[in-house]
C-alpha cells in the first residue's frame, strides 16, 4: 500500500534555507529586525516546498513583511530577464526583497501561490499573468491586496496596470517602412487571441491606410511569436507567390525566422526585403542583418509597476484606476535601412 506524503515542516523549510526554525518563525510572524536577502530566501523556499502554516502560527497580518510577490508564467520569455531586473532594481533600492513566482507546473503552482497569498508572505503583487488567471488576481486585488499588472497583452483590467503603445508601435513600423517607399509589406501575427496582436495589426494597418496603401490581406499570415512560427508563415508566402517588398513581424523571435525564411529563400535584406520587428529582445541586435523592431520598454514596465507599488505602501498613494502607459519606440537597424550597418538609432 502506497504511503502517504508526509507535510511539509517548518524544519523541512529551515533546512532547505540554511537557517534555524527560529528564524522561519521569525519570518512567517514578521518579528524581529531580519536580514532581507535572508528573509527573502525563506520565503522562496516557502514557496518552493509549498509550505503553508497553520493560521494559529502566522501573524504577518499584524505587520509587513517588505517584500514584495511577482507572478509570471515563465522565465524563459526572451523579455523576462529584463522585465525583471527592472522590478528588482526598485524593490531593492526601496529595501524589499522580491518573491518569485512562476506557473510552470500550472495547477500545483497555483495552488503553492494560493497558500504564499494565504499566509500573508507579501506586501504587494507584480503580475505578468499567466494565461487563465486574470479574475482570480481581480479576486485578489478586490480582497485588498495591492496588485499592478504588466499589461503586454492588451487585457485592460479592473485593476492598476502598466502598458504599452502596442498600437501606436505598429504605426510606427508602417511608418517607417513608408518612409523607405515600402508600400507591399507582408505582416506576420502573433496569436490573434492576444490583444497586443489584434492592436499591432489595427495600428500597422491603419497607418497604411492614411497613407492610400491598404494593406492586403492575402499578405497577413498568423503565427505564434516563435522562431518557427515565422520561417512558417514566412515560407507559406513565399510559396504563394504574392509579391512584398517588407515585412513586419509582431515579435522578434518570428522576424528571425522571417530572416532565415528569406536567407534559404536568397533574397537580400534589406535590398530586396526590408524587416521590422518587436519586443527588442537582446537577439534582435544580433541577427543577420541586426534587426530593425519597435522596442516594447520591458525594463522601464516593471520599473513603473513597482514604483507605483512602492508608493502606495511606503507613501500612502493611490493606485491608480487608468493603466501607467510607458511607450514604445522604433530601433532601426540594418534589416531595414542599408546605410544602418548594425548601428541602432532610436526614434521616438
Amino acid at each position: 500500500m502506497r504511503e502517504a506524503a508526509l507535510p511539509i515542516t517548518i524544519t523541512d523549510v529551515a533546512t532547505r534555507a540554511g537557517v534555524s526554525k527560529t528564524t522561519v518563525s521569525r519570518v512567517l510572524n514578521g518579528k524581529g529586525e531580519l536580514d532581507a536577502s535572508t528573509a527573502a530566501r525563506v520565503r522562496q523556499v516557502i514557496a518552493e516546498l509549498g509550505y503553508v502554516p497553520k493560521a494559529g502560527a502566522v501573524g504577518l497580518a499584524r505587520g509587513r513583511t517588505r517584500v514584495i510577490g511577482m507572478l509570471a508564467p515563465s522565465l524563459t520569455w526572451p523579455w523576462i530577464g529584463e522585465l525583471l531586473q527592472g522590478t528588482i532594481d526598485v524593490v531593492e533600492s526601496a529595501g524589499y526583497g522580491l518573491m518569485v513566482f512562476t506557473c510552470t507546473q500550472g495547477d500545483q503552482s497555483m495552488r503553492r501561490f494560493a497558500g504564499q497569498v494565504s499566509a500573508k508572505s507579501f506586501d504587494g503583487l507584480v503580475v505578468i499573468e499567466p494565461e487563465g488567471t486574470l479574475d482570480y488576481i481581480s479576486s485578489l486585488h478586490e480582497q485588498g491586496l495591492p496588485v499592478v499588472l504588466i499589461d503586454d497583452r492588451e487585457h485592460r483590467p479592473r485593476f492598476p496596470s502598466v502598458a504599452t503603445t502596442n498600437r501606436a508601435g505598429g504605426a510606427s513600423a508602417a511608418e517607417h517602412l513608408l518612409s523607405l517607399g515600402r508600400t507591399k509589406p507582408a505582416v506576420i501575427t502573433g496569436e490573434v487571441r492576444w490583444g497586443c496582436t489584434r492592436e499591432r495589426l489595427a495600428g500597422f494597418r491603419a497607418r497604411l491606410a492614411e497613407a492610400g496603401h491598404p494593406l492586403d490581406p492575402r499578405l497577413v499570415q498568423g503565427a505564434d511569436f516563435t522562431f518557427e512560427g515565422g520561417l512558417h508563415a514566412m515560407t507559406r508566402l513565399l510559396q504563394s507567390g504574392l509579391e512584398f517588398d517588407s515585412v513586419f513581424a509582431h515579435n522578434d523571435l518570428s522576424a528571425a525566422g522571417v530572416l532565415q525564411a528569406l536567407g534559404e529563400a536568397k533574397l537580400r535584406v534589406p535590398q530586396d526585403v526590408a524587416v521590422v520587428g518587436f519586443d527588442d529582445v537582446p537577439l534582435a541586435a544580433y541577427t543577420n542583418p541586426p534587426l530593425s523592431t519597435v522596442r516594447q520598454p520591458m525594463r522601464a514596465m516593471g520599473e513603473a509597476a513597482a514604483r507605483l507599488l512602492m508608493a502606495h505602501l511606503d507613501g500612502g498613494e493611490q493606485l491608480p484606476d487608468e493603466p501607467h502607459i510607458v511607450p514604445t519606440e522604433l530601433v532601426v537597424r540594418g534589416s531595414s535601412h542599408p546605410q544602418a550597418r548594425g548601428a541602432e538609432v532610436a526614434v521616438g
